[in-house]
């Protein structure tokens, strides 16, 4: 790896009979950073020198101007046209990625989210100028607290651990107001949840307490039972849980908690796999948190925009967080106002994302009740036939059974190889496809989850499948030896991951002229 944190690609190496004189191949361009083409004495755009003005910065103020490269707009425009092509996304084919729900986002929804009455309007701007909007609001709050069986919903979380947050807030805030805020400390966290959960518990103050599952990789009413006491506060419980499996005794422990006095939340991470099919508030939950982004499509990845609403059982309502809908008169109104209502705060500075609000009211009012439901049962049709299909090549950690909406296999079929999960992986990227999750959830020994969500046709499914069969066939004819040097087609060889995490190149150093070039 040279100064400017680029390495050479292999796939150079192995053409070296067809070396071009740039370096690319063909519409594949070999990009160099725009620091490396770029002039920093000048700029593509004129700026007029700035007038006379008093500095208020005193210490902080610039000793020299930025070290920025200008770039004419044509060299800008290529420059990310064509990193753009080295990108991977679910526009350009299937997106394994486990536990994430990669879906299709319909166009039809980003015009609606673009349309002037939603795109323009501003967070400060009178309510009576925005009665649309909190139609909508209104509207999709609705269709959230049908599909989840709950009584109330906050719409304001940003996405899924804001969402965490908000719901382990209104559950601290119910503990409050029954005076046991120093007696209920303690929060369960199955060893197979999401990260983020055991994280949220402990950033407001609570004590993580670990529920071990059981060999089949589900949690039982039993061990939460064991774990429960007057010390307890929350479950947090992921269902479908992190290995895409139902999990079959939710009901026994909604029961168990509840009669400790206790609450339960779901994260609501993998709902994407029974939209229509079970309602949360039916088993017993209090609070979820639901990802507009994996459920109803909206954009993912890359930041955000995210949005992740929580709906609440009439045990936490009263606690969900301002501003909320209230109906007035015809229409409905934010309630800003946290002096006249239980509310435990605010969880942002107004009431959401709006854009994200549109896009899933789009994909709800698009598909409709039943299309929903057909959504989830492709979702898990799909999933059942990637693992039908490979089960004979690939191996399961907890035996060969139907699971939800994602398939989880473990590296066991790779011993005595000499070859791990991440070598799978990286050789998969050569095949076209950006790879499933690995190494999660961590209950399981060199994880790969895939989840193929509802989008994919049985074409697309049976190419995946068939090139995950090719690679392990070649393993188990012994001709893995290349996989430890995967990708080789990449625009980027290998990295050293763990050395690019703790001792990442931040800053661009210009390189020395070789001698030769003198």
């Amino acid at each position: 790896m040279n100064n400017q944190g680029r390495t050479t690609r292999i796939g150079e190496q192995a053409d070296a009979q067809h070396k071009t004189f740039t370096g690319a191949r063909a519409l594949e361009a070999n990009e160099p950073l725009i620091f490396e083409f770029g002039r920093n004495d000048v700029t593509g755009v004129d700026i007029d020198a700035p007038g006379a003005f008093t500095a208020r910065l005193g210490a902080l103020a610039r000793e020299g101007a930025p070290d920025l490269p200008g770039l004419t707009e044509p060299e800008a425009v290529r420059h990310y046209v064509r990193l753009s092509r080295m990108n991977y996304s679910i526009d350009a084919g299937l997106f394994p990625l486990g536990s994430c729900t990669m879906k299709h986002n319909p166009r039809l929804n980003e015009k609606m989210a673009r349309l002037p009455g939603f795109a323009d309007i501003h967070p400060l701007q009178p309510q009576s100028t925005a009665r649309g909007a909190l139609a909508l609001m209104d509207q999709l709050s609705h269709w959230l607290l049908e599909l989840t069986g709950m009584d109330a919903v906050a719409l304001t979380p940003k996405a899924g651990a804001h969402g965490e947050l908000c719901g382990m807030m209104a559950i601290k805030a119910a503990i409050v107001a029954r005076g046991e805020a120093e007696q209920r400390r303690v929060v369960l966290v199955p060893d197979s949840a999401h990260g983020t959960n055991p994280a949220t518990a402990a950033l407001i103050g609570f004590e993580v307490r670990a529920v071990p599952a059981g060999a089949d990789g589900l949690v039982r009413a039993e061990a939460v039972r064991a774990a429960l006491g007057p010390d307890v506060a929350a479950i947090m419980l992921t269902n479908p849980n992190t290995c895409g499996l139902f999990e079959r005794e939710v009901v026994a422990i909604a029961e168990a908690v509840h009669e400790a006095g206790a609450y339960f939340y779901a994260d609501g991470a993998n709902f994407n796999a029974i939209v229509g099919k079970t309602r949360p508030g039916d088993l017993g939950v209090d609070a979820m948190h639901i990802n507009l982004h994996k459920t109803f499509s909206t954009p993912h990845g890359g930041g955000g925009p995210g949005a992740g609403p929580v709906v609440l059982s009439g045990r936490l309502a009263a606690f969900a967080p301002v501003p909320f809908l209230r109906k007035e008169g015809d229409g409905v109104a934010l309630v800003e106002d946290r002096a006249a209502t239980q509310a435990f705060g605010r969880m942002s500075a107004f009431h959401g994302q709006m854009g994200m609000y549109v896009r899933a009211f789009a994909y709800m009012l698009s598909h409709g009740a039943d299309g929903l439901k057909q959504a989830s049962e492709d979702a898990v049709l799909n999933a059942n036939y990637i693992r039908a299909s490979l089960r004979d090549l690939f191996s399961q950690p907890f035996g060969d059974k139907p699971c939800m909406h994602e398939v989880l296999f473990d590296e066991s079929w790779l011993k005595d190889t000499g070859l791990s999960t991440l070598d799978f992986a990286k050789a998969l990227i050569d095949e076209g496809y950006h790879p499933m999750t690995v190494y999660f959830p961590l209950v399981v020994k060199g994880a790969m989850l895939i989840e193929p969500t509802e989008s994919e046709s049985k074409a697309s499914l049976d190419l995946f499948c068939m090139t995950m069969r090719d690679l392990a066939l070649r393993i188990k004819r012994g001709q893995g030896e290349p996989f430890h040097s995967a990708p080789h087609f990449a625009p980027r060889a290998r990295l050293d991951e763990t050395r690019a995490a703790r001792q990442p190149v931040l800053k661009w150093t210009a390189r020395k002229p070789s001698v030769a070039a003198q």
